[in-house]
């Protein structure tokens, strides 16, 4: 990568200076009688900004005439990732400033109408973006996974009569104080890299996919129009959530906003679906949606975790309709960033998020954090004042973060509702020893529970298998070996289960890409399906399992059972 981490840092930090968190509601747009909505996804002009600064632009002005005017331009799907949709490697795996353009006609009866206001709404870009219309800027945003929307019912009336041009600047660099965080790091050995190169390091496990992921929507209210809704429910002592086939009881006690949050008994057979596909990306796709939720139904999930970033409306609402219940996740990897501006952002991102999922009521369960540095002292502060500020958002759900640190040294468990665990033993601990997995995985447990006495989710456990790979006996990257990993974390689940194991999560629901290493062939290998959606050996044992675990609650009705009777 060529450029200028000081040009791209200091923009992006007086760019995030102006961010804000979001002011009122963010109703997802719905047609009524009184609201239309029109999408404006479709194919878009798209353009790279390659100068070595990355911020040629911005210095040109691009928003200000029609962006084919200003250079070459492609053709880009929108909704999608624009990573992998040419052959050029430089695109694939662009760090910097992108353009998006698309002109579109408004109906003239939203634009003759005073009484109307007309936003426009992105459903997501990652990560940085700017928006403007017909040359005016109308906002900015910071956050690579949440909808963000501006009135321009003022600017489309002072330029009637034309198309409305939409620009859209978006920026996927990552830094200490973005969520996920990352570092650019310059590369200045001159024998071994030319002037200006330089990488983007993060600590995730996955392809920093970038673009314009869901879709964007002109959609219009009255002038006086409700604003944002509020539904609070609650639970009653002993309730049961029932779709079809899928059965779990989730029971929480009632309380005050000072009253610890009770979880007593839940029994989650779950996995944990990416929601990324080949090509696509990250963008949202319904016909690979409905896919994914035909498989989950198939399997008897009755339960996922959005990893590790918020997914997108419509897969909530489908989730709302599936009766499958959801455990929110924002996309967090911290490893350093535990400082005030890491601190405040996080903060407007959970209130972000809060207001748009509140609603939802496959949403049960807010998660902060995957995978943090825990240990380190700056995060006992952190996630204190993290989950507090989480539940004066919402104080019917409890409040998790995901850890894989060592039970007596996090530093922010304490504070938590539900102790969510991530381990891969014989994987990245002992690899090959499957013969340890019961004595490490009940001490874990024993450990977890003992010090926080609070109910426990195994929230990631799994091993990479190749499909299509075998060996007898069992080794590493065969599906043998997965399915011998995952029968010998069922055997401490069944038991554990009976007393404060209340959840398990496979990872992962589906093979997907990562960035380029030595430790992973084009990708993550840890998914039960293939990127292609067929099945491993893995999938049919956990099939097994999960109807059988319905089954064994003795309340489905015949014609739910698996196999059907």
């Amino acid at each position: 990568m060529m450029g200028s981490t000081g040009a791209v840092c200091a923009l992006l930090a007086a760019l995030c200076g102006a961010c804000q968190a979001l002011q009122g509601g963010m109703l997802f747009p719905t047609e009524s009688p009184s609201r239309e909505v029109k999408d404006v996804s479709g194919l878009w002009s798209f353009r790279a900004d390659l100068s070595p600064e990355r911020n040629r632009g911005f210095e040109q002005h691009w928003y200000r005439s029609p962006l084919a005017q200003t250079g070459p331009v492609i053709d880009m799907p929108v909704p999608s990732s624009y990573n992998d949709i040419t052959q050029d490697a430089k695109i694939r795996d662009f760090i910097g400033w992108v353009w998006y353009e698309k002109d579109v006609w408004v109906p003239a009866r939203w634009i003759q109408d005073r009484g109307a206001r007309i936003v426009l709404r992105v459903g997501s870009a990652h990560y940085y973006s700017v928006l403007w219309v017909n040359g005016v800027k109308v906002t900015e945003h910071e956050g690579g996974h949440l909808p963000f929307e501006a009135d321009i019912s003022g600017v489309l009336r002072q330029t009637s009569g034309n198309p409305c041009r939409i620009t859209i600047a978006v920026n996927n660099t990552l830094t200490l104080e973005t969520l996920p965080p990352g570092t650019i790091q310059y590369m200045n050995d001159r024998s071994r890299y030319p002037a200006g190169y330089f990488v983007q390091n993060t600590d995730f496990d996955f392809f920093n996919y970038a673009g314009i992921h869901r879709p964007v929507l002109l959609y219009t209210t009255p002038k006086a129009h409700i604003d944002d809704i509020s539904v609070e429910t609650t639970f009653s002592d002993n309730i049961d959530f029932f779709y079809f086939m899928y059965l779990f009881s989730l029971i929480f006690s009632s309380r005050t906003h000072t009253d610890p949050m009770s979880v007593k008994h839940c029994i989650v057979t779950s996995l944990t679906p990416r929601f990324v596909w080949q090509i696509r990306g990250k963008g949202f796709d319904w016909p690979l949606v409905v896919k994914d939720f035909n498989l989950m139904k198939w399997m008897g999930v009755n339960s996922f975790r959005t990893s590790h970033y918020p997914y997108a409306e419509e897969i909530l609402q489908m989730a709302d309709r599936h009766g499958i219940i959801i455990n929110v996740c924002v996309c967090v990897f911290l490893r350093r960033s535990f400082g005030n501006v890491s601190l405040a952002h996080h903060l407007t991102v959970m209130e972000e998020l809060v207001r748009r999922d509140k609603n939802h009521p496959s949403v049960v369960m807010w998660s902060v954090a995957n995978e943090p540095a825990s240990e380190m002292p700056p995060a006992g502060f952190y996630f204190k004042e993290l989950v507090s500020h989480t539940k004066s958002l919402d104080s019917s759900r409890p409040v998790t973060y995901i850890t894989d640190s060592n039970y007596a040294r996090d530093q922010g468990a304490q504070y938590v509702d539900v102790i969510c665990v991530n381990s891969y033993l014989s994987w990245y601990h002992d690899p090959g020893h499957t013969e340890l997995i019961s004595l490490q995985l009940n001490t874990q447990f024993d450990d977890w529970y003992d010090k926080y006495q609070k109910p426990i989710i195994q929230s990631e456990y799994g091993a990479d298998a190749v499909a299509g790979l075998h060996s007898d006996p069992p080794m590493m990257f065969t599906e043998e070996y997965q399915t011998t990993v995952l029968q010998n974390y069922h055997n401490v689940f069944d038991q554990k289960r009976k007393e404060f194991v209340i959840g398990e999560l496979i990872w992962n629901f589906a093979d997907f890409m990562t960035a380029q290493t030595i430790t992973r062939v084009v990708g993550n290998k840890k998914g039960i399906f293939t990127r292609q959606r067929q099945p491993k050996a893995g999938a049919l044992l956990l099939r097994e399992r999960y109807w059988r675990i319905a089954n064994e609650t003795g309340v489905l009705p015949t014609w739910a059972r698996y196999p059907c009777q």
